[in-house]
């Protein structure tokens, strides 16, 4: 029997989810004796591999490399779990949506508020291109499960993962905040 495939990602978001995660303490050993971590802001893995069992994904696509990374998740994955209230519902990273477009949020940043003089950056791998609104994770790919939370607390992620590691589907519940 093959070892269970993980991955997480950190889109648009503060990455409170991702330290909620290592606040499993010690169970992250006995994770580590059923499941590879093989996708992570926390392992120096470069592209999303394929054939991944589950995938975490903390944050809201708010830019055009979030856009490309999330599909590249959902090819490459057999679930799909939104982790935490910025992926599941844009939360604070959606807060940019009524303030104008992006172009004027980047002129505000880098020109009003920052130096007079000064440029917005526009260099290829600089500043990924923003998108238009911020989204949460399901308004872009398709969603498997839903762990709402800001950030979702260890319990919480034990369960719906310790479900998912034994073949269950996850009794999640949507709760904010």
């Amino acid at each position: 029997m093959s070892r269970t495939r993980i991955a997480t990602i950190w889109l648009g978001g503060c990455s409170g989810c991702h330290m909620s995660l290592l606040d499993l303490d010690e169970w992250l050993i006995e994770l580590a004796a059923q499941a590879d971590l093989v996708y992570s802001p926390i392992a120096d893995v470069k592209q999303f591999p394929s054939h991944v069992d589950v995938t975490l994904i903390e944050g809201a696509i708010a830019n055009n490399e979030h856009l490309e990374l999330a599909h590249i998740a959902r090819r490459n994955s057999k679930i799909i779990v939104s982790f935490g209230d910025c992926a599941v519902s844009g939360n604070v990273t959606a807060l940019r949506n009524p303030l104008g477009s992006p172009e004027q949020l980047l002129q505000q940043v880098y020109i009003e508020h920052g130096d007079p003089g000064g440029t917005i950056p526009h260099e290829p791998g600089i500043v990924p291109v923003l998108l238009d609104k911020v989204m949460p994770v399901h308004q872009v790919i398709p969603v498997d499960y839903y762990l709402s939370g800001c950030p979702p607390s260890a319990p919480r992620i034990r369960a719906l993962l310790e479900a998912l590691l034994a073949g269950r589907k996850p009794e999640v519940d949507i709760r904010f905040g």
